[in-house]
């Protein structure tokens, strides 16, 4: 509904003043005339052959030989995966998935021999769908615009350099503009070039920023709105939310609409902006539109949602330029920022245009005066007919100035309540979108725990399996065994009970044998001993006698 909304507004919008011409010297003030551009004659082709080359052919043809790795990168070709040594240029290295084009041409935007951008330019829109680029380092003095043309894109044999004048190409090339746009498609449109990638921003020679390949048709005013919003965000909100934009990748782009320069360029319906902040633990992703509508502002939206509002919604980011490890505090901060550019841009365009053109507002017309009438009176009545024609005619425009301002003031307000209510959608958008999730994955969360609780009932399982081989594996008379040594140890029961006693039994009689050895012989020993002095005593008494 955005998009038909902007395509309409412009389809039946007031008409505007035709454009400035333009500073860049027109077709016919950068070469000489058709005529004399005509492709040489047999003798002058006949030169060109590699028999007749002079020193300096062989030279140039050594230095082309030289620096082929340069140029061969500029065009990549179709069954390339990427965009050749400007992968550098996209996140991870891999560029956006799911973006329908038609006929689609990778470019490497060069000069000076680096790599500045990547371009996917369609060849059926004739329009750029996205440039992808860093951030840029400085702000380079704008030059003399020098807007150029890829003549491989027509006639992939050329042997011109990528990025010719379009009047040395038109010369070389008889199917120029067939499958790109030109200069005279824009001539008395209205509209101008509008580059995705400013010149302003991206500090490159002009040889690659004014290239047509990077330029879509855009009124004067929403370019001049595009340039500047860029400008705010990435000086702003942009770099110094990711540590001065060492790890920021950019995709800016255009969405064609069905509107048309001339039946062949594209009109795109609005231009965005895809920002991935690639900063370990503190990334970020976000997106910005700038709808084409007159007076519009840039918007902010969610990634997903801007890849919503593209066609076929593409995956700008691989992995969403890792959506798990954001930093949404940064992203408050960013937005804090966008809030400041937008009132600034609502501000500046007030400064410019302090009231609508009389197309864009009600206007009245003062009625006709009443005729003057002749005459002596009329002669007295004309000075005070005059006083009073000043003062009718100035309530008249105070009257008409004030009706301008309100209804300016209705078109601000209108535009302010449309701007908020598209952020509050989008804003409840995400949030049901979020919730959603959540609720999506607790069915999910679910399934992992019985998974888990499966798991640890079969790892029992295994286990009682595993004691139960192993206890299988054992032979058959140790099983007897064991199951047997109850039995037995009940049955030696008595018997050792049995032994037990006799062994206590023994033991005791064999201590009564000793004490009553050891008495006995005591006893013995004293009766002896008794006995021998009583003998003596008696032998002694009888000798006395």
């Amino acid at each position: 509904g955005r998009r038909a909304a902007g395509g309409a507004a412009w389809a039946s919008g007031p008409p505007r003043p035709a454009p400035a011409r333009p500073r860049f010297p027109s077709r016919r003030a950068r070469g000489p005339p058709r005529a004399a551009r005509r492709r040489p004659a047999p003798a002058a082709r006949a030169r060109r052959r590699p028999a007749a080359m002079g020193p300096a052919r062989w030279l140039a043809l050594g230095c082309l030989a030289a620096l082929a790795v340069l140029r061969e990168a500029r065009l990549v070709r179709e069954d390339e995966a990427g965009f050749g040594e400007c992968d550098g240029f996209f996140y991870a290295g891999t560029p956006p998935a799911g973006l329908p084009a038609a006929a689609p041409v990778k470019l490497c935007q060069r000069a000076g021999g680096a790599p500045r951008f990547a371009t996917l330019y369609s060849a059926r829109l004739r329009a750029p769908l996205y440039s992808a680029f860093r951030a840029p380092r400085a702000a380079p003095a704008a030059p003399e615009p020098r807007w150029l043309v890829e003549p491989q894109i027509d006639d992939p044999s050329s042997d011109l350099d990528e990025g010719a004048e379009e009047a040395a190409a038109v010369a070389a090339v008889a199917a120029l503009g067939s499958r790109q746009a030109l200069a005279a498609d824009y001539l008395d449109s209205g509209y101008e070039r509008g580059q995705l990638l400013p010149f302003s921003l991206g500090g490159e020679p002009g040889s690659a920023a004014f290239a047509l390949t990077n330029a879509a048709p855009m009124r004067p005013s929403m370019r001049d709105r595009w340039h500047r919003s860029l400008r705010g965000l990435l000086g702003r909100a942009l770099e110094p939310q990711c540590g001065g934009g060492d790890a920021l990748y950019l995709l800016a782009g255009a969405a064609p609409s069905a509107h048309t320069l001339k039946g062949r360029v594209a009109v795109p319906e609005f231009v965005w902006l895809a920002a991935c902040c690639a900063a370990p633990g503190t990334g970020w992703a976000m997106g910005f539109v700038q709808p084409a509508q007159e007076g519009a502002v840039v918007e902010d939206v969610m990634l997903k949602d801007l890849e919503a509002l593209l066609p076929s919604r593409p995956q700008l980011f691989r992995d969403n330029c890792a959506e798990s490890e954001q930093d949404t505090e940064k992203m408050r901060r960013i937005l804090e920022v966008v809030n400041q550019v937008q009132e600034e841009e609502r501000t500046a365009q007030a400064q410019e245009s302090p009231a609508p053109r009389a197309s864009t507002g009600p206007t009245l017309q003062p009625p006709e005066a009443p005729e003057e009438s002749g005459g002596f009176l009329g002669l007295l009545a004309s000075p005070v007919v005059g006083l009073l024609r000043l003062l009718y005619g100035l309530a008249w425009g105070l009257l008409q100035g004030a009706l301008r301002l309100l209804w300016w003031l209705g078109q601000q307000a209108m535009q302010a309540m449309e701007s908020s209510l598209y952020r509050l959608g989008a804003a409840v958008t995400s949030y049901v979108l979020a919730i959603g999730q959540e609720l999506l994955s607790i069915p999910w969360k679910l399934l992992q725990v019985l998974v888990k609780i499966l798991r640890a009932i079969l790892r029992v399982l295994c286990c009682l399996l595993k004691a139960t081989c192993r206890v299988l594996g054992l032979p058959v008379h140790v099983l007897l065994d064991v199951a047997a040594f109850p039995l037995r140890t009940a049955g030696a029961l008595p018997l050792v009970c049995r032994d037990i006693a006799a062994g206590l039994g023994g033991a005791v009689s064999l201590l009564l044998d000793v004490a009553f050895g050891a008495v006995g012989g005591l006893l013995q020993v004293v009766f002896g001993v008794c006995r021998r002095f009583g003998s003596r005593a008696a032998l002694d008494s009888t000798g006395e006698l």
